[in-house]
């Protein structure tokens, strides 16, 4: 009888103490500094419109649980893009996120024998965690540095195979590096993605002439104009597996927080060459809801 006793003991021991620490946790309670956070990529991830970023969603700090959704509009002269989704970060140590892309082909999907309006759609399961530094606090010199992994599931596989990708799945690898220099009132980010995208995956991925994973660069930089208020330029290389003249990104972007949970961004998007239609550039448009 004792012994039952002493294990019950301790058995209650550790729920208590799992309680106690499920307690401390803050549930969207947050106090990261406005901004802070990001905004969410097209991929879902935190980061810039087009640039994965070092940060975790939400607006939690390491004792805390947070969420982020968003959605985000690209109006070009030949095709529509739109993008939905939601991210979690735990203690800003991890993040999960999930997207939804999809891409209106509009009278281009008729020229292309789609069809009128004929819509790409992906799948982004993403997972980011933060391996140390911090984008704000700590030394002003150490950056803050995420890893982190996409794995994007096209639902369009005969036709995305049909133009020469060899696979509807994919897995992108990142590496971030992101800090705010508060003096000067400067974001950098760089991020290094290893990846086999046609158009982030929307045109499938590698090629079934054996072109495959390549390394490519995201970088961003920022000002901000007030606690509230941010502009910057972010680039973004992409590889060109199916020989259509796949181009680099670029944006120049405006994001304002309208409180301490809202944030609107609109930018300025060239994305080049698409499916051999040139000169895609057009209005960036993007709302993220954060906790």
């Amino acid at each position: 009888m004792r012994k039952i006793v002493l294990i019950s003991g301790c058995m209650v021991s550790a729920f208590c103490a799992s309680v106690a620490q499920a307690e401390e946790l803050e549930w969207f309670e947050g106090d990261k500094l406005v901004l802070t956070n990001g905004a969410s990529t097209v991929e879902g991830a935190s980061g810039g419109g087009i640039a994965t970023w070092a940060t975790i969603s939400g607006l939690e700090m390491d004792n805390g649980v947070g969420v982020s959704a968003h959605i985000t509009a690209i109006d070009l002269p030949d095709f529509g893009f739109q993008s939905h989704g939601v991210s979690i970060g735990i203690k800003n140590r991890v993040e999960l996120s999930y997207a939804r892309q999809n891409f209106d082909t509009r009278d281009v999907g008729e020229a292309l024998g789609l069809g009128q309006g004929y819509v790409f759609n992906q799948d982004v399961f993403g997972a980011k965690v933060r391996l140390f530094g911090d984008m704000v606090y700590g030394d002003p010199l150490l950056p803050q540095v995420s890893v982190g992994v996409q794995h994007k599931r096209n639902l369009d596989g005969p036709v995305v195979r049909a133009v020469g990708a060899a696979d509807d799945e994919g897995t992108d690898y990142t590496i971030s590096a992101t800090k705010l220099f508060l003096r000067h009132s400067i974001l950098m980010n760089a991020t290094v993605r290893y990846t086999n995208a046609n158009q982030t995956g929307l045109l499938g991925f590698g090629s079934a002439s054996g072109k495959g994973h390549t390394v490519q660069f995201e970088g961003s930089i920022a000002y901000q104009l007030s606690r509230r208020a941010v502009i910057g330029a972010e680039v973004r290389t992409k590889p060109d597996n199916l020989d259509l003249g796949e181009d680099d990104w670029i944006d120049l972007f405006a994001a304002y927080a309208i409180s301490d949970n809202i944030t609107v961004t609109a930018a300025y998007a060239d994305l080049g060459s698409i499916a051999t239609f040139e000169d895609q550039r057009g209005a960036f448009l993007s709302a993220q809801l954060a906790f």
